[in-house]
């Protein structure tokens, strides 16, 4: 991108992404994951808003996917402005807000895109120089949004009408009307009359100029994140605003707090090949179809199947006679939907929180700022799980009251804390920790650690869990 200065990008990664069950999980959504790539989908954002042009990004994520977003960044060598850690989720106004007023602390006149971590961008340079066509406005006070023009009659995205051409700021426009999520009919007629474009939810803005107009518009959000980014307080890497006062924020998005408000608003149109990955059959939609119109990805055999989205991460996938399908196998979850029944994806996630079960929670792959712990087996009184531990990292100081644990090393180089010793533990070599011992295990090594853990007791909760030290302030 040329022509640009100073832009910070605050990117926002909060939402579980529930459509994309089971891929995508609450304590693991779907910006974390490779759906359309090699690299994740936050990944691909912050090349996006990468290089000249650009400041260090700012993101936003809620608490537990912190150390998520430092991971991610840090596995393609980027390093953040700021993780700013949302107490709850209030949706993209107050996200904004809490953006702009740390923005302005030390950079007044910033120019802040905001840019969601989960949508799919195929053509970085049509962006990157939507952006550049966008900044003048942004400098000149306006609220510029980028409106994706339409390829079909999608009912599933906001609409907003193209207004007149802005004097003196090429590609871009005056705003004539926000429209919500339309029905097919209204659809057809907006892609129709082709002064219509789908809402992206990206904008580019001067952070003060938004704070300005928030406080017009929405004083009880900007009263509300202003006393918790006062309040708020700096965690190791990572910034947290005061939750009690955010507790206090209306949850609005940017759109109605501000955008259908204001007389500042304008848009750019572009064609940049975006998607919002709402649902599976968006999958299907941008994924490489075989000549029977299959896209198929992981362990699957097909026979005389046609049209569908097959996908596993876990055991093998076998698809015969099936048209117009979507199934997706991973280690601990099946689902098998009809193309036209995308949408109620979500209703399955909500049965699964009535009724207490964890799986739209996490995989049976559990990620965690050490690594991650995957459960092998479990029966009465006893579970078997396996650890990965990656080069430097290291469990908590911790002890259970309910279990014992025996570790066995698999690969890698173990030091382990228990009670008063340290051993140090190469493959093929044990240890075993009685309840209540204090005890943690590190990783010395430039290679990763994998143990097998079997736990034995009354209780195997995660939640019996008794920290004293943790290098990544859980305790």
């Amino acid at each position: 991108m040329t022509g640009t200065a100073g832009i910070v990008p605050v990117i926002l990664s909060g939402g579980a992404g529930q459509r994309l069950w089971p891929l995508s999980r609450q304590q693991y959504p779907k910006q974390f994951l490779n759906l359309a790539g090699d690299e994740s989908m936050l990944q691909n954002t912050i090349r996006r808003v990468s290089g000249a042009g650009f400041d260090a990004a700012m993101f936003i994520c809620n608490d537990e996917h912190r150390f998520l977003v430092a991971e991610q960044a840090r596995a393609i060598d980027y390093s953040p402005r700021a993780i700013v850690l949302e107490p709850e989720g209030r949706n993209t106004a107050p996200a904004a807000a809490l953006a702009a007023l740390i923005l302005v602390r030390d950079a007044p006149d910033s120019l802040m895109l905001l840019a969601p971590s989960d949508h799919v961008i195929e053509d970085t340079e049509a962006f990157q120089a939507a952006v550049t066509a966008a900044t003048p406005a942004a400098e000149a006070g306006r609220f510029v949004t980028f409106g994706i023009r339409p390829t079909r009659p999608a009912t599933g995205y906001g609409y907003i009408q193209a207004g007149l051409p802005l004097d003196g700021m090429p590609g871009c426009v005056d705003i004539g009307l926000f429209a919500e999520k339309p029905d097919r009919a209204t659809a057809e007629t907006y892609l129709a009359d082709g002064g219509y474009c789908w809402n992206a939810g990206i904008f580019l803005f001067r952070a003060a100029a938004y704070l300005d107009a928030l406080e017009e518009l929405r004083p009880d959000i900007m009263d509300a994140c202003r006393k918790a980014v006062s309040g708020g307080r700096d965690d190791i890497d990572f910034f947290r605003p005061d939750p009690d006062a955010f507790s206090e924020c209306p949850s609005q998005s940017i759109d109605y707090a501000v955008m259908e408000h204001t007389n500042k608003g304008a848009m750019v149109p572009v064609d940049m090949g975006w998607n919002d990955l709402g649902s599976w059959d968006a999958l299907w939609q941008i994924g490489e179809r075989d000549a029977r119109g299959n896209v198929i990805s992981g362990d699957v055999v097909a026979h005389e199947t046609e049209n569908a989205y097959l996908h596993s991460t876990g055991p093998l996938l076998a698809a015969v006679g099936v048209e117009d399908i979507l199934l997706i196998a991973t280690g601990d979850a099946v689902l098998a939907v009809a193309r036209d029944k995308v949408e109620a994806v979500k209703d399955v996630v909500a049965k699964l929180k009535e009724s207490g079960r964890s799986e739209h929670l996490h995989h049976d792959r559990v990620y965690r700022p050490w690594g991650w712990y995957q459960s092998l087996d479990m029966g009465e009184r006893f579970q078997v799980k396996h650890l990965m531990v990656k080069p430097g990292a290291g469990l908590s100081l911790q002890s259970h009251q309910h279990r014992a644990e025996h570790w066995v090393v698999v690969s890698g180089t173990a030091r382990v804390t228990r009670g008063d010793d340290i051993l140090t533990l190469s493959p093929n070599q044990s240890t075993y920790l009685p309840a209540e011992t204090k005890h943690s295990l590190e990783n010395p090594g430039d290679v990763p650690l994998r143990v097998i853990e079997v736990q034995t007791g009354s209780y195997l909760g995660e939640d019996d869990i008794i920290r004293y030290e943790d290098r990544y302030g859980r305790t």
